[in-house]
């Protein structure tokens, strides 16, 4: 029992080798029910693809049809003694197969846009990253310095935090509407979302990671005459920094999922924009191209994120036996098994 616990790492940190495993098997399983969906014809597949529509006067070449409608007619012609169509079967056109999205991947932006006013697709990603690093920037702005005051003064705590619970259940969409007639129909409303999307759970987030300081240091500070600012900034922050960039992390994973609902606010534009109009086209492979690239950059930037944090807090860096003979950037992955710890940088 003792093995099959460690083997799950119940308690124990896996070992690097089987998270590297892991990690990729995470990405390989939902890859191989896609294929399978998509190659299988017996597992899915519910069209037909008329290459021959025989005598039938419904059908027409390269048409579409439910296989239902695609047997009923050949039954009807074979007892007619009519040539029966021909076909083969095939998933629906917003289903394609994952060698169409990868190939998808270079075509969507080797692609003119169809329109001469319409933007290319690095056009509309840029597009999309600006909003986003607009919006999460003046979130945390007034988030993360109102998050560490209320998670170390009550006073503050006890002002903010009941609005700030009440708010934060409202859902940022439902401002659309009032964005748009202050702000106009421009970028000014998405990047609004964003911010009412990120700023109140910012604050509750880093205010409660900010009260797991370990409260003997606070109180041996106070005792070397440590007060007021001087505390905030020779005590809580150092404590608790690394742990309030990991929740920025995080967060800025939750802004990236306001982006889509921000960017119909006003004049669609970037991503959303794209991801729309392919669809309006039926090009249904560039549409999934495009979502799986605002994953790509998001898991990109977190990646990075996690790499400058290696170089910012360098007291936080971890040391795992044998992390030298696996890939570099599996370090980086934040495990959820080991528990938040606040030592302070030596001065």
């Amino acid at each position: 029992m003792a093995a099959h616990r460690d083997w799950l790492g119940l308690k124990m940190e896996l070992p690097p080798r089987r998270r590297l495993q892991l990690t990729i098997l995470s990405f390989v399983l939902p890859l191989a029910l896609w294929s399978a969906i998509s190659y299988v014809p017996f597992l899915w597949h519910p069209l037909v693809h008329i290459t021959d529509p025989g005598d039938s006067e419904y059908f027409s070449a390269d048409m579409d049809v439910p296989r239902a409608d695609f047997l009923s007619q050949n039954r009807e012609l074979a007892a007619a003694g009519q040539k029966p169509a021909a076909g083969y079967r095939v998933n629906p056109v917003y289903l394609p197969a994952p060698h169409a999205v990868v190939r998808a991947f270079y075509t969507a932006f080797t692609t003119p846009p169809r329109l001469p006013n319409e933007p290319w697709l690095h056009e509309s990603l840029a597009h999309s990253i600006r909003t986003i690093t607009l919006g999460f920037l003046f979130s945390s702005i007034i988030g993360v310095p109102l998050g560490i005051l209320c998670g170390t003064y009550r006073f503050f705590a006890r002002l903010t935090e009941p609005f700030v619970e009440f708010f934060r259940y409202l859902p940022a969409p439902a401002f659309g509407a009032l964005c748009v007639a202050i702000l106009g129909i421009d970028d000014g409303p998405k990047i609004a979302i964003i911010i009412i999307g990120t700023f109140f759970q910012q604050v509750l987030v880093i205010s409660n990671t900010v009260r797991k300081v370990d409260p003997a240091l606070i109180e041996a500070a106070q005792t070397l005459g440590s007060r007021g600012w001087r505390l905030v900034r020779r005590v809580i922050i150092p404590a608790s920094i690394t742990d309030i960039y990991t929740d920025m992390r995080i967060l800025l994973g939750w802004a990236w999922t306001y982006l889509i609902v921000a960017e119909v606010v006003g004049t669609m534009s970037g991503i959303t924009y794209f991801i729309n109009q392919q669809a309006r086209y039926r090009n249904f492979d560039n549409v999934y191209a495009a979502i799986m690239m605002i994953g790509i950059i998001g898991l990109t930037t977190d990646f990075f994120l996690a790499w400058l944090g290696t170089k910012l807090f360098p007291w936080k860096r971890r040391r795992v036996a044998g992390t030298a003979k696996i890939t570099p950037w599996l370090k980086f992955f934040p495990s959820k098994a080991a528990p938040k710890s606040s030592p302070i940088p030596a001065a």
